[in-house]
């Protein structure tokens, strides 16, 4: 009798294994990612700016943003090197950023973009995945091949799996950071996958602390006005009173969207100070939990931490009707909001 239970516990044991996926959350502390680079810019004398562009462009490391958000933010840390004598070292560590793997809640891999970088020297780079990734499929569930799968400019799946030109020889271990691993960004061409396409030198508006992207703007074409990829939208919440404060923002052509962003942040942080671990949520929906970012995953929200001297918080956009989850500073926040014309600090 105890020989058949333990039959069958194995059987089911190797069921659980081989029958239905196991998914896990793979993260990283995502400010280690961008530490090296501030480092270098403030050496550089990029002053206030260095920090304002490092939190933008961690906080596109978690699993809400678009496929294109990283590029983006790699753009901005190259866009101010270039205002520092093109800073070497910042442009390096740039290259290497916009190749680190991105969270993923689920253990899938993680779309690449399918658009050009602004600046040349980000050309044929592409985000690594992380070790627990399944490396056959895609976040959503697409298969190798289909759309998103493949990096921009490239015919062919990325080989090895997981792999990118500062780590060819595949994907790097769960939760590690690809700058801690290597100082060569592998420009030129170090893996058997190329980009083909020639990026674009435009002069671009360096992003200040904002850094949830749109849900909006998620699309595989990431084509957004480098200008308006400083704010950012606010994403669908679990609380319906939440999403209800976001979609009641007026358009951007009513004259008082400032305002009103102001004030539906407000609201927004109001709510989050009533949320717990155990608060129930929908899938993939954010919000901020004890200045953490947070995700739902299961139903239940799992939590980010935004770094030293950091906390979570809904911001108001500052180009258009709508807020805004992101990683800032207490006083930026504060800011942000006063200069809507809002009263009565974060929460109203």
């Amino acid at each position: 009798m105890q020989f058949t239970t333990l039959v069958a516990f194995t059987l089911a044991a190797t069921a659980s294994v081989y029958g239905a996926p196991i998914h896990k959350r793979i993260a990283q502390v995502i400010s280690d990612s961008t530490t090296k680079w501030e480092a270098a810019c403030n050496a550089a004398g990029g002053g206030a700016q260095c920090n304002q562009v490092a939190v933008a462009s961690f906080s596109t490391l978690l699993a809400a943003p678009g496929p294109c958000e990283q590029q983006n933010a790699a753009d901005n840390m190259v866009d101010l090197a270039k205002t520092l004598s093109s800073n070497a070292d910042m442009i390096k560590f740039a290259q290497i950023f916009a190749q680190q793997p991105r969270n993923s809640p689920t253990s899938l891999s993680v779309p690449y973009c399918q658009s050009a970088p602004r600046n040349a020297e980000l050309n044929g780079l592409f985000q690594c995945q992380f070790q627990g990734d399944n490396p056959t499929t895609f976040v959503g569930g697409i298969a190798v091949g289909g759309n998103g799968t493949i990096p921009f400019g490239m015919s062919a799946p990325v080989n090895p799996a997981g792999s990118c030109p500062a780590n060819p020889s595949g994907p790097i271990a769960d939760g590690s950071q690809l700058v801690d691993l290597t100082q060569n960004p592998g420009v030129g061409g170090t893996t058997t996958s190329k980009n083909t396409t020639s990026g674009s030198n435009s002069t671009s508006t360096v992003a200040t602390p904002s850094a949830i992207p749109s849900s909006s703007s998620s699309n595989s074409g990431c084509g957004e006005d480098p200008a308006e990829s400083t704010p950012t939208a606010s994403p669908t919440m679990a609380a319906s009173s939440a999403a209800a404060a976001s979609s009641a923002t007026p358009s951007s052509t009513s004259g008082n969207f400032k305002l009103a962003n102001g004030q539906n942040a407000q609201k927004l942080n109001a709510q989050f100070a009533t949320l717990t671990t155990t608060s129930l949520c929908t899938e993939d929906t954010n919000a901020c939990i004890n200045g953490a970012f947070a995700q739902c995953v299961g139903g239940t929200y799992v939590t980010q931490s935004c770094g030293s001297g950091l906390i979570c918080a809904a911001l108001p956009l500052v180009n258009s009707a709508g807020t805004s989850i992101t990683c800032t500073t207490n006083a930026d926040a504060l800011a942000r909001i006063v200069a809507t014309g809002a009263q009565g600090g974060l929460t109203g």
